[in-house]
């Protein structure tokens, strides 16, 4: 599995450390410990990187998903 922040560019980098940690399930106070920010500045963060309009796209192989051979419906 791969994920990817698309239009990243427009985010500053604590912009981007927040997302990933967000995305990634992480509180606000999961994430302020880890970044050694307060919780209301994680929030002030992620809705501002929210306001640019960036997308999480999740990659996964089609093997992952049984659609793409090897499987046994392929058999038949």
């Amino acid at each position: 599995m791969k994920i990817e922040i698309r239009g990243v560019e427009k985010l500053s980098f604590r912009e981007r450390q927040v997302v990933v940690l967000k995305e990634m399930g992480k509180s606000n106070a999961e994430v302020a410990k880890i970044l050694g920010i307060n919780a209301s500045t994680v929030a002030t963060l992620y809705n501002r990187a929210r306001s640019k309009g960036y997308e999480v796209v999740i990659v996964l192989p089609g093997d992952t998903l049984g659609i793409f051979g090897g499987g046994k419906e392929d058999e038949e």
